[in-house]
């Protein structure tokens, strides 16, 4: 297939599947970085008032200038945002904290001892749910009340 066909097919391609208009096709498929170009694709795709090439590359310039989405450590990955309070690092490389930061952005969804919410006696909120109420010191309470 030549050269010209598959990008006329993928013009249409990217056209079809976002809806932007010929010209913010082509600045899309000649975007220079591959990674951006997947960002700005899914911008136009997911966010409803993003509806050019231009709007999608300003919001990615915006969202890469923004001092809470700096890389913290490279090493973990966290971001200025993500940083917990209670930790010495502040990242996610230090596990010894129980900080509630550590468990919202836990990696480590399959094990099974960190239950992020919940009682460790009734497991009351546990599994993600954080509205689940527990019981078991309701007693103690009213008895020193």
């Amino acid at each position: 297939m030549p050269k010209d066909h598959a990008r006329k097919k993928a013009l249409t391609a990217i056209k079809d599947e976002l809806g932007v208009k010929h010209a913010d096709a082509i600045a899309l498929l000649d975007h220079p970085d591959a990674d951006e170009r997947e960002t700005l694709e899914r911008y136009l795709a997911e966010y409803i008032d993003i509806n050019t090439y231009g709007e999608a590359l300003a919001y990615l310039r915006q969202q890469q200038a923004d001092p809470r989405n700096q890389l913290l450590c490279e090493q973990c990955g966290w971001t200025n945002s993500m940083v917990c309070p209670e930790c010495e690092k502040g990242c996610g490389c230090e596990y010894g904290c129980t900080g509630w930061r550590h468990h919202e952005y836990a990696h480590d969804e399959d094990d099974s001892d960190s239950i992020p919410y919940g009682c460790d006696e009734c497991g009351a909120g546990g599994s993600g749910d954080p509205y689940g109420e527990c019981c078991c010191y309701e007693d103690e309470e009213e008895q020193a009340a």
